[in-house]
C-alpha cells in the first residue's frame, strides 16, 4: 500500500479562517486572494504574513502600487497584528514599479526570482498581482504569455519551497477567463455589500486543493485587531463548523428537555442546527422553547429568548 504524503498546514493567525480552509494553509501552496477594492485583501495578506513570519520563516512582500510601500505600511501599522520588530528582519518589502516600466514578463519574473534567491523566504506575496497583468498587457502577446508567466512563477516558488500569495482585484466574471484561477492551488474570494446602513463583508473559499474546506459564504469583520471570520453553522455529512471555531460530529446532539422528543430526534437536536417550531395559537410552542432553555440552563449553558408579543413576566 502506498503511503500518503503528509502536507503540513500553516496556521493563518486569522480567527475563524483555519477552519474554513480545513485546518490551515497547505505548505508550499500557490494561493490567490481576490475580490473587489476595499474588501480587505491586503489586510488579510498582512495578517497571515505577520502571524507566520519569524527569523527562520521569513516573508517577502512585493508591491506593484504607484506609491511606495511606506504608504501601504502607514495604514497597515494601525492594526494590532503589525509588529515593527519583524520588518527588515523577518519581513522584507520590495517595490516592482521600476521593473513594470520595462514592460516585459521576463523582467518582472527575473526580479522576483533574484529577490527570492537573495532573501530565501518561506512566504512570498505579490500585491497587486492584477496590476502586473494590466501593466504588461500592452506589451505581451496575450493569454498564452500570461499563462506561461504564472506557471513559471508558481514552479519557481515551489522549487524554492515558498508558500505564495497573489493578491488582486477581480470581478466575478473575470474568474472564468483568467489563467491564474486555473493554476492556483487555493482561492480566497472577499466581497462586501451595503445592506441598509451596514457594510456586510463575506469570504468564500472557492478552491483549496488537497483538503476538505468549508464551502459557501462566511461573514467577517475588520477591526483594530485585523480580520475576524465568523463561520456560519453547518452540518454536512457528520461535520459541523460552528461560530466558536470548533468541529463536532452528528453524535453531538443537544437535549430538548421534552420527554420523548429526544428519542424522536435520534438523541436530540444536532449541534449547530436551527429549528423552526410552528403551530396554531395555544399549541405549546412557547412551552417547548422554554423547556429547551431550561434544559440548557440545568447544564450550565446560557440561553437567550427574544420575545416580540409577550413580556418576560408572561412567558
Amino acid at each position: 500500500m502506498t503511503k500518503k504524503i503528509a502536507i503540513r498546514r500553516l496556521a493563518t493567525g486569522v480567527p475563524g479562517l483555519d477552519n474554513l480552509l480545513g485546518g490551515g494553509l497547505p505548505e508550499f501552496s500557490f494561493n490567490l486572494i481576490a475580490g473587489t477594492p476595499g474588501t480587505g485583501k491586503t489586510t488579510l495578506a498582512h495578517q497571515i504574513m505577520f502571524a507566520q513570519a519569524t527569523p527562520d520563516n521569513r516573508a517577502l512582500f512585493f508591491t506593484v502600487l504607484g506609491e511606495p510601500a511606506l504608504k501601504m505600511l502607514r495604514y497597515q501599522q494601525q492594526f494590532d497584528f503589525f509588529d515593527f520588530s519583524k520588518v527588515n528582519e523577518s519581513i522584507r518589502f520590495v517595490n516592482l514599479s521600476t521593473d513594470l516600466m520595462e514592460g516585459k514578463f521576463d523582467c518582472v519574473l527575473s526580479r522576483i526570482s533574484d529577490e527570492v534567491k537573495a532573501f530565501a523566504p518561506s512566504l512570498v506575496f505579490v500585491d497587486s498581482f492584477r496590476s502586473v497583468v494590466q501593466s504588461l498587457k500592452h506589451e505581451s502577446p496575450g493569454v498564452p504569455e500570461l499563462q506561461r508567466f504564472i506557471q513559471q512563477l508558481g514552479m519557481q516558488m515551489t522549487s524554492w519551497q515558498a508558500t505564495t500569495f497573489l493578491i488582486g482585484e477581480y470581478l466575478t466574471t473575470e474568474a472564468e477567463s483568467s489563467p491564474v484561477f486555473t493554476v492556483a492551488d487555493g482561492i480566497l474570494w472577499l466581497t462586501q455589500n451595503l445592506h441598509r446602513n451596514s457594510m456586510v463583508r463575506k469570504i468564500q473559499v472557492v478552491k483549496m486543493r488537497g483538503q476538505d474546506h468549508a464551502s459557501g459564504l462566511h461573514t467577517f469583520r475588520i477591526t483594530n485587531d485585523g480580520i475576524r471570520i465568523f463561520p456560519r453553522a453547518m452540518v454536512t455529512r457528520g461535520t459541523t463548523v460552528s461560530p466558536k471555531d470548533q468541529l463536532a460530529t452528528d453524535k453531538d446532539r443537544v437535549p430538548m428537555g421534552v420527554p420523548g422528543l429526544d428519542d424522536m430526534l435520534g438523541g436530540g437536536l444536532p449541534a449547530g442546527y436551527s429549528l423552526l417550531v410552528v403551530g396554531p395559537s395555544g399549541s405549546g410552542k412557547t412551552i417547548m422553547a422554554t423547556e429547551f432553555l431550561a434544559e440548557g440552563a440545568s447544564r450550565g449553558e446560557p440561553g437567550v429568548i427574544a420575545a416580540f408579543e409577550k413580556s418576560p413576566s408572561n412567558c
